[in-house]
């Protein structure tokens, strides 16, 4: 049986990632800082799965979670970088605090557990699929903290692709654009928009689901896309079209 790690995997997408690896036959790790998030959550998994407590702006935290993944499960075969902390306001009122919180969460996070984890993704010739945003791909406005921490993780994803494709592990990246999750209320409620606002942008005429968003993580995951790595999967209802 194959194993996945996702980060942020107690709410929004990654717990919805998490639920359909369940139902495709893997032991899945979830990673989250709280506990009691996890155990408010749990009720709804059902297969193989397991929580480890940990946060990823800690290298020795990343290094835990590939570790103790190891010891439970045997090894690892999908890493899901789906951890993420969301900010919106104008760069003059982003403060160096704020700065380092994005990038320690999106860009060091995804890093240092993605590289924990090469030698048993070696191992498994696994997949490594990153969360990045719409906003890392075009920018957004008021959004240059988390547009820029989204932006180095694409680019990430396309560097490592290239430095792991011989071995072979294939690392890609979605670009979800708004998406219904708990991070997308908090924006709303920040902003004062309403789903009807956010549904006008989009050429599909409505937001994302996190299951839809799940769906394109597996498949990148999936030996359907045996021949993908390098790639960034918009999965925004035609917003960057």
């Amino acid at each position: 049986m194959k194993t996945a790690i996702i980060t942020g995997g107690t709410s929004g997408i990654g717990l919805a990632a998490a639920k359909i690896f369940l139902s495709n036959d893997f032991n899945c790790v979830l990673i989250g800082r709280s506990r009691e998030r996890f155990d408010k959550i749990k009720h709804e998994l059902s297969g193989n799965f397991e929580f480890i407590s940990a946060n990823v702006q800690r290298v020795a935290d990343c290094e835990k979670i590939i570790s103790r993944t190891v010891e439970i499960f045997g090894g690892v075969d999908v890493l899901i970088n789906s951890a993420g902390i969301y900010h919106e306001g104008a760069i003059t009122f982003t403060d160096e605090k704020t700065f380092d919180e994005i990038f320690a969460t999106n860009v060091k996070g995804t890093f240092f557990v993605t590289r924990a984890a090469i030698d048993e993704l070696i191992k498994s010739r696994g997949a490594v699929v990153n969360v990045a945003s719409d906003a890392g791909i075009r920018g957004n406005y008021f959004c240059a903290a988390y547009s820029a921490s989204k932006g180095a993780v694409i680019a990430f994803t396309k560097s490592l692709a290239l430095e792991l494709a011989s071995f072979p592990v294939r690392v890609n990246c979605i670009a979800p654009g708004d998406i219904l999750t708990p991070l997308t209320l908090t924006q709303m409620k920040t902003s004062g928009s309403t789903l009807d606002d956010l549904a006008k942008i989009y050429p599909l005429g409505r937001i994302g689901t996190a299951q839809e968003v799940a769906e394109a993580i597996y498949f990148l995951a999936s030996s359907a896309a045996s021949f993908i790595t390098g790639a960034i999967l918009s999965v925004d209802g035609g917003l960057t079209a």
